[in-house]
């Protein structure tokens, strides 16, 4: 047997060229919730996958993948679109923005809050309608600590590529555990007391730079962003590509969905047995009585913490109900389900059963957020 000697070099070389990227779905390739379709703006809402809405005032703006359909910059077939839905006057503390929380266990090495701090360096792309100052902001979990970084559309409507480099924060708090390590966010609009001076961390939990671009405050304006790619060091290089099937594990981390591709959560089927289309999740349930019965179900991927789940049924996509046979002779029916347990690994749902000795054949699809 001959042994190859591997240098610490070539592992570090190896390490990074697998793990440069600390952003997931950075090039907008991942849409599970609401695959491709419009959605509007609120503090719940993500546009794709991993990207959060922030939006201090709802239905502001809107969202959808690929939105105005125009042609994304070279190297990448998708973008996360958001639109201005009206002229909006900001508030002195509203914001409205786009986030994405990463997982302090995907951040540790940074080495934030000691004397090792390490500089990073954030990538992208991004075309708005409105040329001048935006602001991208750095912040901990606590949001104690901020870095306001600014950089300039100098074309309306043209793809434009930005490279931001930040000295790592020697000091605060900053989580290397499965909660919130870094708070990313582009700001779309923040009123007077959320903004303040760019180019260095501060003590204070700011959302943008003191003159920004307000892209809500222009009916109909545009922001749209892709190659999100945000590295340690003080280099940007080049994107960071992950197979279709890992970056999507990636995602499933923080969001399940047993939808087929094509079709946002919730989605109307109308449609009955056998369901050759929404290909739902189907179980068995039979009791001796009218108690509840309880069934696992494996998730795809372990989640970072114990999902939520909403159950969704198979037939119309009522919320808390599945589509359930009665048996022979029965009756098929939406019929309420619950979530009685859940974990990183699994969930169980509960339906009580609404005939003594009857089969219960229950179809249904779901959705599991451990989202941060």
């Amino acid at each position: 047997m001959t042994l190859t000697t591997v240098d610490a070099g070539m592992l570090n070389s190896q390490s990074q060229q697998t793990w440069r990227n600390r952003i997931i779905n950075g090039a907008m390739v991942i849409d599970q919730r609401n695959a491709g379709a419009s959605i509007t703006a609120n503090n719940t809402t993500f546009s794709v996958d991993r990207f959060k809405m922030l939006a201090s005032v709802a239905s502001k703006f809107t969202s959808q993948q690929n939105a105005g359909s125009v042609t994304p910059p070279t190297g990448f077939i998708n973008y996360a679109g958001y639109t201005s839905s009206s002229a909006y006057s900001v508030g002195a503390a509203e914001v409205f923005a786009v986030q994405q929380n990463i997982e302090g266990l995907n951040i540790f090495d940074f080495e934030w809050g000691t004397a090792s701090a390490q500089p990073i360096t954030l990538s992208f792309w991004v075309r708005a309608s409105l040329t001048g100052t935006y602001s991208v902001v750095f912040k901990n979990s606590a949001a104690n600590r901020s870095y306001v970084a600014s950089y300039t559309v100098s074309a309306s409507n043209t793809w434009e590529q930005k490279t931001i480099t930040i000295a790592g924060d020697t000091s605060g708090t900053w989580l290397t555990t499965s909660g919130i390590g870094l708070r990313l966010y582009f700001t779309l609009a923040a009123g007077s007391t959320q903004v303040g001076s760019a180019g260095s961390w501060q003590a204070a939990d700011l959302y943008g730079v003191t003159g920004g671009i307000s892209v809500v405050g222009t009916n109909g304006a545009t922001f749209y962003i892709t190659g999100v790619q945000l590295e340690k060091g003080s280099t940007a290089t080049s994107f960071d590509y992950r197979d279709i099937g890992r970056e999507l594990i990636m995602c499933q981390r923080y969001f399940e969905t047993t939808y087929p591709v094509g079709y946002p959560s919730g989605y109307n089927f109308a449609q009955q047995y056998p369901f050759s289309t929404s290909k739902p999740v189907t179980v068995n349930l039979i009791a001796s009585d009218d108690t509840v019965v309880s069934q696992s179900i494996r998730f795809a991927v372990v989640k970072r913490t114990s999902a939520t789940i909403v159950i969704y049924s198979a037939n119309d996509g009522a919320s808390g109900f599945t589509w359930t046979y009665k048996g022979t002779g029965g009756t098929n029916l939406n019929l309420a389900a619950s979530v009685t347990y859940t974990s990183e690994n699994l969930w169980n749902i509960g339906q009580g059963l609404s005939a003594v000795n009857q089969a219960n054949e229950s179809y249904f699809h779901f959705t599991a957020s451990a989202e941060l």
